[in-house]
């Protein structure tokens, strides 16, 4: 458990922070695994966080909120696994979308949808639809997405455009390449959260997290409460960003 936070400045002032914040919800099979219940309780039990941290998010602030949901990698995972993942998913589209709709929370899902069932990605495509014209919280969930295989899609894009002599080689920038990246309609998260204690970014938001500030919390997912995301929003606002030049 963080230690208590100091007091948080006052959030109407953009010039605080954090804009975004990007977390990754680690820890919900070990949280099963001490209380001797199998991983799917973990994640069962993260969802509800996932559903308290949305809401504690829009109360401190935060303008965007991405949750690294599912990765590419996460499909090596045992396929029973997998299934009940994808079924929690089905289960918080549907059980929450009222909810984000009424609260003025804007969804959106950031990842390869081709990988998902055609459920889902009608289920994603509804609510995204629904929640087009809120704007009080912007709430990303990574779904099938790698950081890696971000860049190499943007790549390609470029490739594309550059072999069709609709972009010259020489005109491509860090700008153009945002432009074909996943996240183009985000801005870049100013604070990364990691819960459970590991201290990577385990291949989420690799190109957007250049001078993003990193924060590892020891509580696992399935804890982390909105006092913990305090500590962190606090903890942010007592760093200063350089962005490679001197401190002043």
């Amino acid at each position: 458990m963080p230690p208590v936070a100091a007091p948080i400045p006052a959030p109407s002032d953009p010039s605080d922070g954090p804009r975004h914040v990007a977390i990754i919800m680690d820890g919900n099979g070990r949280w099963a695994k001490a209380r001797g219940m199998p991983r799917t309780a973990g994640h069962r039990r993260g969802v509800e966080t996932v559903r308290a941290t949305v809401r504690a998010a829009g109360e401190l602030g935060v303008e965007y909120l991405t949750l690294f949901g599912f990765s590419t990698e996460n499909w090596k995972r045992p396929a029973d696994e997998v299934n009940f993942l994808m079924g929690l998913l089905r289960q918080y589209l549907r059980a929450e979308l009222d909810t984000l709709a009424k609260e003025g929370a804007r969804l959106r899902v950031v990842g390869d949808r081709d990988g998902l069932a055609a459920d889902i990605v009608d289920m994603i495509n509804i609510a995204e639809e629904r929640t087009r014209a809120n704007a009080r919280i912007h709430v990303s969930i990574a779904l099938n997405y790698g950081g890696r295989a971000d860049i190499v899609q943007a790549a390609q894009r470029l490739a594309q455009a550059v072999a069709l002599g609709k972009l010259a080689p020489a005109a491509i920038d860090e700008q153009t390449v945002e432009r074909h990246l996943l996240t183009r309609d985000l801005p870049e998260p100013d604070l990364l959260i990691r819960t459970g204690g590991d201290q990577r970014i385990s291949n989420f938001l690799l190109w957007q997290s250049a001078y993003t500030e990193l924060i590892f919390s020891p509580a696992l997912w399935p804890d982390f409460s909105k006092a913990d995301l305090e500590y962190a929003i606090a903890e942010f606002r007592r760093r200063e960003r350089r962005y490679g030049a001197v401190a002043g």
